[in-house]
């Protein structure tokens, strides 16, 4: 009778069983009894083989495992007698596919080196707990949004013109209609869904040339842009909390084992999760920040180290809402109350790691926009169909978009967003 194949993470529902397991290996240990840490994608087990146990060709094969050798194994499931973690006594082991001189090894490498092995640097057991974070993350949003009443609306990557700026567009030919450009962001394509269903998102890859080399930037990321008709400031910031909070719970509730290999304290998180966040107007932020040393003036937008020294200051997310509109995007709404600030709000994660929703309230003014369109050098006639919405029905409605690498930095506690992605562009490089 075969034992029957399983995977690393339904062991502990087979103590006492015998289990077939496939997979790599991490790491070998030989000695009178051969120690191997199995990877088989699901999770890590240690396994086995003494002499007495397994057959003469299992144990001499055991004894000669190199580092990510692939290998197929049966054996009898039984509790480690410190850790209580499950481990598996090896009866017979095979060798499916070996591995020599794998580059990257136990000890210390450069992170240089690490990016350019990529490929074989996300095996490692840091990678692997990272995209698995990430994974749950992705699961997070879909399912907050596909629960809240809120329609898919997919945006295209190839887009006709700007969204948050011509400086940061990468540009391809487009057949004989032109130049076209990789998509910054896609708002735009919601707002016109928001008189169709009411609520929508998409959640794709977007892209920006931004010529920066900051532990946050990415050219190349993930975000997810929700749009709501008949909604304002308050709703996006009530929105992005429920939606950052419905995040937090499936992480700690979900990946609890990854988030201790990547020794990652949860009491920030817990933080989060149960505080409601905080609020701050952009004017007494500034202030804020003159108090913790920081030389911005009032009418300049929030550089990395001002998002750093406020957010070390706080123990759980921000919202700095009501920005100057000099630095806000065309599409922003302005404040009735105080005409030269808009409605938006930027949510900063605590622990140092600055902004990770962007959004507010769009402008429903069709000749308030044309002069923000005229202001910022944009061509008219690559917003007519945006300035549509606002001609058939158009209604108050508002946004925000949150990047997926960010969130998953300050969740992961990461130092910078390359290993929040499996393959990272950034200027410079272009790996695989």
């Amino acid at each position: 009778m075969f034992a029957p194949l399983t995977e690393v993470r339904h062991l502990k529902s087979c103590i006492g069983q015998e289990v077939a397991l496939r997979g790599w290996v991490r790491n070998a240990r030989t000695s009178k009894t051969r120690f191997i840490e199995l990877r088989d994608g699901s999770g890590f087990v240690q396994c086995v083989v003494g002499a007495s146990e397994a057959d003469a060709e299992s144990y001499e094969t055991a004894g000669k495992l190199t580092q990510e050798s692939a290998i197929s194994l049966t054996g009898i499931v039984q509790s480690h007698p410190k850790t209580g973690e499950p481990e598996i006594l090896v009866k017979s082991l095979k060798l499916i596919a070996p591995s020599v001189d794998f580059p990257i090894t136990p000890k210390d490498h450069g992170i240089e080196f690490l990016m350019d092995h990529r490929t074989l640097w996300l095996r490692s057991k840091r990678q692997w707990a990272i995209i698995r974070v990430r994974h749950t993350i992705v699961k997070a949003i879909r399912d907050f949004f596909d629960t809240d009443g809120f329609t898919l609306l997919d945006a295209p990557i190839l887009t006709p013109s700007s969204c948050e700026g011509t400086s940061s567009l990468f540009e391809t030919d487009y057949f004989h209609e032109g130049m076209a450009f990789l998509s910054q962001s896609g708002q735009l394509y919601q707002e016109p869904g928001v008189p169709a269903f009411g609520k929508v998102y998409c959640f794709g890859p977007t892209f920006r040339a931004e010529k920066s080399k900051t532990r946050r930037h990415l050219t190349e990321f993930w975000m997810v842009e929700p749009e709501m008709a008949f909604a304002g400031l308050e709703d996006v910031m009530q929105l992005g909390e429920r939606m950052t909070k419905f995040i937090l719970q499936r992480v700690l509730e979900g990946r609890q084992e990854e988030l201790k290999i990547l020794e990652r304290d949860t009491a920030p998180l817990e933080i989060a999760l149960k505080e409601s966040f905080g609020r701050m107007s952009y004017t007494d932020s500034v202030a804020k920040l003159k108090e913790l040393g920081s030389d911005i003036n009032w009418g300049e937008d929030f550089g990395n180290d001002d998002e750093t020294m406020l957010m070390n200051s706080m123990d759980r997310p921000l919202w700095v809402h009501r920005f100057p509109k000099s630095f806000k995007a065309f599409y922003m709404a302005f404040d009735p109350q105080s005409p030269e600030l808009a409605l938006g709000a930027d949510l900063l994660a605590p622990e140092g790691y600055g902004e990770v929703i962007g959004g507010g309230e769009r402008s429903s003014d069709i000749d308030y926009l044309l002069t923000q369109i005229e202001h910022h050098g944009l061509n008219l006639a690559d917003y007519e169909w945006y300035l549509d919405v606002r001609r058939f029905g158009g209604v108050q409605h508002a946004g925000f978009g949150m990047g997926l690498e960010r969130a998953v930095a300050w969740i992961c506690r990461l130092p910078h967003v390359r290993e929040t992605i499996p393959y990272p562009r950034m200027m410079g490089t272009l790996r695989p």
